[in-house]
């Protein structure tokens, strides 16, 4: 049987003129500007407006509603510019002034970033007054009073007085006082029904990304707990919420309760298409004292910049979805310090990341080291294993099984040594999974092609729609998955092939995971896939150096020949395998036994 020794040179220096071809390719279209189809600027103007949220149906319930009883007003400051309405008393417009929306017409983010426009956010209070009416105040038309950087909206009701003061401070903040005079005589409820109804607007180019990291997060607790729920329905009526959000996948709007919101519930629905992404509605309930609403909020329409939630101290940095346990500790305390670290050197995000790879590289090192002294090994004694098979062809397959494990134990071969790498890679890959989309620094940053390191590339569009791939391919997708797949027939030439009939063969299975591969990263962050490029290309890059320069085989033979000679004692792992192949081999005995005993 012919060995399966590597590359050759010839095969080395396809490699090399593969990469060479791949990165000129990247720098060809460096400069290369996107734009899109006129069919497509319209239907999304199409879409914008079949999707848009529609107003309270107010002037259905207040008849002395009219246009000119409508009124505005504005504070701003450098992080937010906030607008007014006095139809409810309520925030109608909230503009992030630092921070830019992406442009599906331009596809560059230059567009600004709107949280809150043309009615996708509507709150307000409800109570019963005597009579058994519902009453509203997002139905109330206020009057508006500008007062340095506060606006106090004030209605009248019946004789009742309802106040909503609000403060713009710094940090994203917006201090939210209600008060109220004379409500106790048109109300006998002892809390109001906070209702709250969002639609999340699409700010970011992926939009199935963004999607899929929009949902509700909260707090309560006295702010120890956190939760979120990306399902439909939500449900926390036993806890007391101390603040409730919609978090989208840079930013979020957060309204937190200094007494607490009870019996919560939403409920929430996905937008295919259009401007919008999620419909998401809140109920919740807040104390009223002597039948008077007198409470204080604030709200926050912040970017998720995990200094600045830490900031806060109010638990907000858990809204970050950095993962969970450990693979979130890893973000927070590893990944993000050594990007913002590399960052200062004043080098563009694509080369930070590739620096990133590569110390991650050395760190892996070692372990990688003996990952591939211990593929050469079992090279070595490949001939041997396979003259084992020869012999047993027609024996049982536990019995096979045992002389191939035997083998390598003489050899002094450890095969489970080498699943210790790829244990390590995946929580890594999960983290770094998280840490691409979720990293507010590498929001917007280009690389060569890529317009936006968080979201995909397509630089190649497709005229029609792939299932589970999209309308474009990824170059960086496509590059990762071509070193993916390099890497796999370099590393495969030492797999055996299943002894036993039925046993699916993990070459091919191995050979297909780059493919699929693939289909996950056309759609994922751009960083992500040029990371794993990189990191791909330097495991091919370890392999021929360890191979050609620093492994010997020879010497490795000579090694494998000197532990046959050593007495052998039985490791933990290799008896209980060991035992627990006799007890099957006996088990299947006892099988065959009774099986002939019925004949």
């Amino acid at each position: 049987m012919q060995q399966n020794n590597g590359l050759d040179k010839s095969q080395i220096i396809s490699f090399a003129v593969l990469c060479l071809v791949l990165f000129g390719f990247m720098f060809y279209f460096q400069n290369k500007q996107s734009q899109e189809e006129q069919i497509k600027a319209e239907q999304q103007k199409t879409e914008q407006v079949k999707n848009a949220v529609k107003p309270s149906q107010a002037n259905n319930i207040n008849p002395n509603v009219t246009p000119n009883a409508i009124q505005t007003a504005n504070l701003s400051n450098k992080e937010l510019k906030v607008e007014f309405n006095s139809l409810g008393g309520q925030v109608s417009k909230v503009e992030l002034a630092e921070y830019k929306a992406y442009d599906h017409k331009t596809d560059k983010a230059d567009l600004p970033l709107y949280l809150i426009t043309k009615n996708n956010s509507n709150y307000g209070f409800q109570f019963k007054d005597k009579t058994g009416k519902v009453v509203n105040t997002k139905d109330l038309v206020f009057s508006p009073t500008l007062n340095g950087n506060a606006v106090t909206m004030t209605a009248n009701y019946n004789g009742a007085v309802i106040q909503f003061i609000y403060t713009l401070l710094p940090k994203y903040t917006l201090d939210f006082k209600v008060r109220t005079q004379g409500l106790a005589k048109i109300t006998s409820d002892n809390k109001a029904d906070f209702i709250w109804d969002y639609n999340v607007r699409n700010l970011e180019k992926g939009r199935a990304q963004e999607q899929s990291h929009s949902e509700f997060s909260y707090a309560f607790n006295n702010y120890e707990d956190y939760d979120y729920d990306g399902r439909t329905t939500m449900e926390e009526e036993k806890e007391t919420l101390n603040w409730i959000g919609v978090k989208q996948q840079f930013f979020a709007s957060v309204i937190e309760s200094k007494t607490g919101f009870t019996q919560s519930k939403g409920n929430q629905e996905t937008i295919e298409e259009g401007e919008y992404l999620k419909k998401l509605n809140y109920e919740g309930f807040v104390q009223m004292t002597g039948s008077e609403l007198n409470q204080d909020f604030t709200w926050y329409f912040m970017p998720l910049d995990l200094p600045l939630l830490k900031s806060y101290d109010k638990n907000f940095d858990e809204i970050l979805p950095l993962g969970w346990s450990f693979i979130g500790a890893m973000n927070r305390y590893f990944f993000i310090p050594m990007y913002n670290i590399i960052a200062d050197w004043g080098i563009t995000a694509g080369w930070v990341i590739f620096l990133m790879t590569i110390i991650v590289k050395l760190i892996l090192s070692p372990i990688m080291y003996k990952q591939h002294k211990l593929s050469a090994m079992m090279r070595v004694i490949r001939p041997e294993i396979d003259e084992v098979n020869a012999k047993l062809k027609d024996a049982d397959p536990m019995k096979k099984q045992q002389a191939t494990m035997e083998v390598y134990r003489k050899a002094g071969v450890n095969q489970m040594a080498g699943c210790l790498p790829a244990l390590v890679q995946i929580p890594i890959f999960y983290a770094l999974f998280r840490f691409f989309p979720n990293f507010i620094d590498l929001r917007g940053r280009g690389f060569w092609f890529a317009k936006d390191l968080t979201a995909y590339d397509d630089l190649i569009k497709l005229p029609f729609k792939v299932p589970f791939l999209g309308d474009h391919l990824s170059v960086f997708a496509i590059a990762c998955t071509i070193v993916i797949l390099i890497y796999t027939i370099m590393t495969s030439g030492n797999m055996q092939q299943p002894q036993q009939e039925g046993m699916p063969n993990m070459k091919v299975l191995m050979y297909i995971f780059p493919i699929t591969f693939l289909f996950f990263l056309n759609t994922s962050a751009s960083g992500l896939s040029w990371y794993y490029f990189v990191s791909n290309a330097i495991n091919i890059i370890i392999i021929l150096v360890i191979k050609y320069l620093i492994l010997d085989e020879k010497k490795i033979h000579a090694q494998i020949q000197a532990n046959k000679e050593k007495p052998k004692t039985e490791g933990k792992f290799q008896k209980r395998m060991r035992e627990m192949m006799e007890k099957a081999q006996e088990q299947q005995k006892y099988q065959e036994q009774q099986k002939n005993k019925k004949k």
